[in-house]
């Protein structure tokens, strides 16, 4: 989600003066308070009052690039490979906080449900242990046929292990790809990954999070990343190059992740969104930080499925696509 204020503290701490990561993280409003509860409902109650909405449109993004990664998964013979392409795919969700996104991609629910869910009065009245049994029996009964097996990695302990007891997640890790390499069980974990989604945080991460990742994995993978219009994702995209992705931008649509705290907030993001070149006008400027999706994946892929076919149902004028713009 987004809480890369947490989750990258000790590298900002080590920062160059005026690095962008920084600057953000002065400017943004933390909501850190939220990210590490027993349970969500202190999340949506906080969140909800400034129409936190990424999730929601996540949900039909992550759903369509994981019904396309099943007919792109190339090893095995070809019965094997038809087999693959009907089954679900395993999915790494990156900070993944209380497993919003896998509530969303595996369950007949939208975030508004969920914000109902967890706001209403007979939520108020749980303990979390009580909590936890309705929700497990909550999702259960929303459950896809289709789910896909999903990763979670967070250095939230409480929020993983919530995840874990609902059953929104498969398998769960509480580690900072930040400042350590992975556990043996973690790439053990991940070596059947085909889709890696990050819905937060993207901005302030490094290749150190993706690269060993990456290496574990017996397939090429995909990388979805929505992220803030006032961060760059370069970085992260030049050090995905050498594991043979190309990383495209759709710079339309972009998607509202919430509303600002104060107008001190909205001038940050005005000013950050220009400076990378972008027209802040009829979405930063209406009174929201907004996002763009960055998709890599192997260029064969991207040939045979152009992104504008991923993100068709979110489009409303003709989506435009910048490939390698992180190349040059």
């Amino acid at each position: 989600m987004t809480h890369a204020r947490r989750y990258v503290q000790e590298d900002l701490r080590n920062a160059a003066p005026g690095d962008p990561a920084v600057d953000g993280q002065a400017e943004m409003t933390s909501f850190d308070e939220v990210y590490d509860q027993p349970d969500p409902r202190h999340f949506f109650r906080v969140l909800g009052h400034w129409d936190y909405q990424t999730p929601r449109h996540a949900q039909g993004l992550f759903r369509r690039l994981a019904a396309a990664r099943t007919g792109t998964a190339r090893t095995g013979t070809a019965r094997t490979r038809t087999a693959r392409a009907a089954a679900p795919v395993t999915v790494l969700d990156i900070c993944c906080s209380y497993g919003i996104n896998a509530a969303l991609l595996n369950h007949n629910l939208t975030l508004e449900d969920l914000y109902a869910h967890y706001t209403s009065p007979q939520a108020a009245a749980l303990t979390t242990a009580e909590l936890i049994e309705w929700d497990r029996a909550y999702y259960a009964s929303h459950r896809r046929p289709d789910a896909h097996r999903v990763i979670g990695l967070d250095i939230a302990a409480n929020a993983i292990s919530y995840a874990l007891a609902v059953g929104l997640l498969d398998e769960g890790f509480t580690e900072n790809l930040e400042a350590a390499p992975p556990t043996p069980a973690l790439l053990r974990a991940a070596q059947a990954t085909l889709l890696v989604t990050v819905t937060g945080g993207a901005s302030f991460l490094s290749p150190r999070t993706f690269q060993p990742l990456l290496a574990a994995t017996h397939e090429p993978v995909w990388i979805a990343a929505l992220v803030l219009r006032t961060g760059s994702y370069r970085h992260i995209a030049d050090g995905l190059t050498p594991y043979g992705l190309i990383t495209e931008k759709a710079a339309i649509p972009t998607y509202p992740q919430r509303r600002f705290t104060s107008e001190h907030e909205q001038r940050y993001a005005i000013t950050a969104v220009t400076a990378a070149g972008e027209d802040p006008r009829g979405k930063e400027t209406d009174g929201y930080f907004h996002t763009a999706l960055h998709l890599s994946r192997p260029a064969k892929d991207a040939a045979a499925l152009p992104l504008t076919t991923l993100t068709k149902d979110d489009r409303r004028p003709e989506s435009v696509i910048e490939r390698d713009s992180f190349r040059g």
